[in-house]
């Protein structure tokens, strides 16, 4: 007896070495008390005619129940799969109560010993849940003193994994084994131990096995499925685009150090609050220019000029000025001289930089050589002419126009031919309204 005893010591320090295991582990194993109740089995067994069913004073702890006080049984099994296990159930026990008789097989009773080994098939009702309610069926051989005989079992019971991980259970269990041998008294066993899975791998060692690791091979937390957070934000590494710095779930795990809602690895301006629109930095005089690239920051004006406002000068009077000079042409002719083009190209580039809308009209004349009619073409040529080049440089057509007045208005006698030089002319009149 000492040598069982010593036997389960051992099993109970083994244990104690397990790694932690979960619900996905094949292995069982348990410790337990077991207790052999011969009384009674059935009607009319030939043992004790007169007693009645199996259950009859099933729970009679106290006059029929054969308790061990110490660790008296052991368990070992495994999972097939589809709820079901295969293990082996081995017990001792000390035998002083056989129903109400005060022998057995002739001899007088007296602390008979019991041993049994036993295999069975367990099928669980909930291999998920805490409580897990099962049944059992199997078979093997059991001693009582001297004697022994195979024996037909069934039984049922129940776990309830009481730890967090669901590795650690309360077990119990009632089982009835029946023999066919007149020599071996059926009877129930009663079992109520603690049990213990293990066995699953765990590759990385982070207490979730490989079946239900998601990162097998790197250590990680429960409730990201075994993965990593290196960064402990909360968000798990395969899912953060920032894992080596803390931020926030919203962001995909990257931080925003000045809150504006755009991560750090894209906000150009990380430390000042901007716009997504313009990646997260501000514009503060609202122009579309962002204050890093903004020279004046504190005043609108366009990209163009580098977010500060345009200086516009005011070239009116430099456009009146050149507005001034008469267009001269030769004689019986509407054709524009290189100094007439010249002189053009300088009026379109001050109108282009005006700050002004305008109109302009274009007036032409003629001297007094020829008919009235000719004159009057002429003149209205002359004025088209300056027209069409002006509207060439980017003068909008529209802002232009032109009127011909033949011999009229001359501004020189034309009895002279310098006179009628100065008449074979084009002068541009400006209206400027203020914007």
């Amino acid at each position: 007896m000492k040598k069982i005893i010593l036997f389960f010591a051992l099993v109970v320090v083994g244990l104690s070495t397990l790694q932690a295991q979960d619900a996905n582990n094949r292995w069982l194993i348990g410790i337990g008390v077991n207790a052999v109740d011969t009384y009674p089995t059935n009607v009319g067994d030939s043992h004790f005619p007169g007693q009645s069913w199996w259950t009859d004073e099933y729970f009679n702890a106290t006059d029929h129940w054969n308790i061990a006080p110490y660790p008296s049984s052991l368990t070992v099994s495994r999972y097939l799969g589809g709820n079901f296990s295969f293990g082996v159930f081995g017990s001792v026990n000390k035998i002083s109560k056989v129903g109400d008789a005060s022998t057995y097989l002739g001899k007088q009773i007296d602390d008979f010993s019991y041993y049994g080994v036993d295999g069975f098939f367990k099928y669980s009702f909930n291999t998920e849940g805490a409580f897990e309610p099962f049944l059992k069926i199997g078979g093997g051989y059991s001693w009582i003193d001297t004697v022994g005989a195979g024996t037909l079992n069934g039984g049922a019971g129940f776990n309830w994994w009481f730890t967090k991980k669901k590795n650690v259970a309360l077990n119990f269990q009632s089982t009835y084994k029946h023999s066919f041998e007149d020599y071996l008294i059926p009877h129930f066993q009663h079992n109520v131990g603690i049990a213990y899975k293990f066995g699953g791998k765990d590759t990385d060692g982070d207490g979730i096995k490989d079946s239900e690791d998601a990162c097998p091979e790197v250590a990680g937390l429960p409730e990201f499925n075994g993965c990593p957070d290196s960064d402990n934000d909360g968000v798990q590494d395969s899912e953060d685009e920032c894992p080596e710095v803390a931020g926030l779930k919203e962001l995909n795990g990257c931080p925003d150090s000045d809150g504006d809602g755009v991560a750090d690895k894209d906000d150009r301006c990380p430390d000042a609050a901007g716009s997504k629109e313009l990646n997260g930095c501000p514009d503060s005089d609202g122009d579309g220019v962002v204050d890093i690239d903004d020279k004046c920051p504190n005043e609108a004006g366009p990209a163009s000029n580098n977010g500060c406002p345009e200086v516009v000068v005011d070239n009116t009077q430099e456009l009146i000025d050149a507005l001034a000079k008469t267009i001269f042409f030769e004689f019986d002719s509407a054709r524009l001289t290189p100094d007439n083009q010249i002189t053009l190209n300088k009026i379109a580039d001050l109108i282009e930089k005006t700050d002004k809308t305008y109109n302009l009209t274009i007036e032409g004349y003629a001297d007094n050589v020829g008919p009235k009619s000719y004159n009057q073409t002429l003149s209205e040529k002359r004025a088209k002419a300056v027209a069409d080049y002006l509207t060439s440089t980017g003068v909008a057509p529209a802002d232009v126009s032109t009127v011909g007045f033949g011999e009229n208005n001359p501004v020189a006698d034309n009895k002279t031919k310098e006179g009628r030089a100065e008449n074979r002319r084009s002068e541009i009149k400006i209206t400027l309204v203020s914007k």
